[in-house]
């Protein structure tokens, strides 16, 4: 047995023979996907978007992250983002540093004033 697979375009037809009976053949037959064809604009949109939600998903772990644990060193919460996240997605080190610096503008965090590597969780 060769396995065999048959690629359809959007007007491909596919009739079934009800007269074949085979007892060893399968015949595996995937739901057809609505094909959207998108313009440069609307995947650029689509993009956007989902960078602001992970952008807001980002901030939301630190939070959360912080608030559990009050004070944090920097290398300390990037692993720990970076592990909660991974099963969504991968975030980048830079993401989550530019994440914590509006953090800390939106004054949910702070900077340790003697370790400059240390958070602090603002509550």
């Amino acid at each position: 047995g060769r396995k065999r697979s048959l690629v359809l375009g959007m007007s491909g037809v596919v009739r079934l023979n009800l007269a074949y009976v085979h007892k060893r053949s399968k015949i595996k037959i995937p739901a057809p996907l609505p094909f959207l064809p998108r313009e440069d604009d609307q995947r650029k949109e689509v993009m956007e978007e989902v960078q602001e939600d992970r952008r807001a998903v980002v901030q939301a772990v630190i939070v959360r992250v912080m608030k559990a644990r009050k004070s944090l060193a920097h290398a300390a919460l990037l692993s720990e983002v970076k592990r909660q996240l991974h099963v969504r997605f991968e975030p980048t080190t830079a993401d989550i540093k530019k994440n914590i610096d509006v953090l800390i503008e939106k004054e949910y965090l702070e900077r340790d004033v003697e370790q400059e590597d240390l958070y602090l969780y603002v509550a």
